[in-house]
């Protein structure tokens, strides 16, 4: 009878435990991602909203794909805001707007079936002062953002599409013979010598001009406004904010960058799709900037660009806001420049950064991690584990402090003169576990004679590819278990 008592005793106790550890997990579901990591960082949680809702359809929306809905988005944010925030539901249907710009305490949550479809019209999106590549500029307001913002959500199961075919250049050599005719048919835009096309007249004379970035240098609006098409904006940009989630929505179709979190703390995104067209150059899926505490898990991303992308640019020097404390977990890319990439903007350095259990399928490079003379940066306490990738087009494992100089010297006015402290410095990395069938190149690593690349565990690596390793200015680069087989073409 005593045996059984005390083994009812201890159920009681094994009981109350998983009710416990169960309510600490609906506490914070995402606590598991901050066992064991090989840094310090807080745990993030979901930012908490007012149990309060209202429908777009309620301030005159309507959702047929014509109607212009851009009133109806700011009334409704408003009165969210004035009333102390809660969730903005946007249901089913096509809700054709202008920019949509999110306040403190507001989650923008998309049912099944709704797209938010930004519309063509540039007059909707005002010249305005930015950070974009890590300097201060101009750039067009972007379709979503948030500024000084804290609590700011976008949940659900909709769609946000940016229009950018309507901003981008595309170029022939990088399109089939069908979409290249495609594109010749639009109804806007200009054909350049049946190579290039372009939006408009402006855009190609900005580029002529080889403004770049120092558009910030022009100060006559109506100038600007020539050049509207070539400042194309991101598609969401949040800036000085704090706990921001993107859950559950694709974000499809960006101008230029897709996301782009600048300046901000404490941000999750879960089971997101971000999605261009692989032409689209620019086309980042998301750029961390010069912001701290991130989360990003089980998402997929297949663009033209960079896949996930971690920056800290001049500006983020300035402030002294480095980007650190970011997970990288469970993550698809698909084609795109780069699966995951650190830099080239980083003049604002980078730390405490953990990339494991991803895949990238097609991507051009796999990892590059980038810089250059006059941008810097310190990048840092890097921990990359656990990926698969395949049909790499070129390298599997990057490193390059002499990445895109030409443009980087157009842009920081610098005609070969360098600062001392803009010397980009690469070490105490860690890559292992590391498989990859198909691929151009091993492994690309180009450092700097007055700053090698130091540091580097490479361990458990197995590369199929054509080409092996090239290492050009390092220092301790450490391989364990690194086996390279060289076929004569890529699967």
């Amino acid at each position: 009878m005593e045996i059984i008592n005390v083994m009812a005793y201890f159920l009681k106790i094994l009981f109350f435990l998983i009710i416990i550890l169960l309510a600490l997990q609906v506490e914070n579901p995402y606590k598991i991602y901050f066992k064991n990591i090989p840094f310090k960082m807080p745990e993030i949680k979901n930012p908490k909203f007012p149990n309060y809702s209202i429908n777009i359809k309620d301030f005159g929306a309507i959702g047929d794909g014509k109607t212009l809905c851009t009133v109806s988005f700011m009334n409704a944010i408003n009165t969210l805001f004035e009333k102390g925030g809660g969730k903005l539901i946007v249901p089913s249907g096509e809700w054709l707007t202008g920019p949509i710009q999110l306040k403190s305490n507001i989650n923008l949550h998309l049912e099944y079936g709704a797209i938010i479809q930004f519309s063509e019209d540039e007059q909707l999106y005002p010249i305005i002062n930015t950070s974009y590549e890590g300097i201060d500029t101009y750039r067009c307001q972007s379709p979503l953002s948030a500024i000084n913002s804290t609590n700011i959500a976008i949940t659900g199961n909709g769609v946000i599409d940016g229009n950018g075919d309507y901003w981008r250049p595309v170029k022939k050599s990088h399109l089939s013979n069908s979409q290249w005719n495609k594109i010749k048919n639009r109804r806007y835009g200009l054909i350049i010598s049946n190579k290039y096309w372009v939006p408009n007249e402006g855009f190609l004379l900005a580029e002529n001009k080889e403004y770049y970035n120092t558009l910030k240098y022009i100060n006559n609006i109506t100038e600007l406004n020539i050049y509207k098409r070539f400042l194309r904006p991101v598609l969401l940009c949040f800036r000085n904010c704090q706990n921001i989630l993107l859950k559950g929505v694709i974000f499809q179709n960006s101008a230029s960058w897709n996301i782009h979190i600048l300046m901000s703390e404490n941000i999750i995104i879960d089971s997101i799709i971000v999605k261009n067209p692989s032409y689209a150059y620019y086309g980042d899926g998301i750029d961390i900037d010069s912001s701290k505490n991130t989360l990003i898990i089980n998402s997929i991303f297949d663009v033209g660009d960079d896949g996930i992308c971690i920056k800290s640019g001049k500006y983020g020097k300035k402030e002294n806001l480095l980007s650190e404390n970011i997970i990288i977990d469970g993550c698809t890319i698909f084609s795109g420049h780069s699966g995951f990439a650190i830099g080239s903007e980083i003049s604002g350095g980078a730390k405490n950064i953990k990339v494991s259990n991803s895949q990238f399928l097609g991507t051009e490079n796999g990892l590059k991690l980038k810089s250059a003379k006059g941008r810097g940066g310190l990048v840092e306490k890097v921990y990359i584990e656990n990926i698969s990738m395949k049909d790499i087009l070129k390298n599997v494992i990057v490193f390059d402090m002499n990445y895109n100089t030409k443009n980087i010297s157009k842009e920081l006015n610098i005609k070969n003169k360098i600062e001392e402290d803009n010397i980009p410095c690469f070490r105490n990395i860690s890559i292992k576990d590391i498989y990859c069938n198909g691929a151009k190149q091993a492994m690309k690593f180009i450092g700097l004679s007055e700053m090698p690349i130091i540091d580097i565990l490479l361990k458990n690596i197995n590369i199929i590819s054509n080409n092996g390793c090239e290492f050009n200015e390092t220092k301790n680069i450490i391989q364990e278990n690194v086996n390279i087989t060289i076929i004569n073409q890529i699967r």
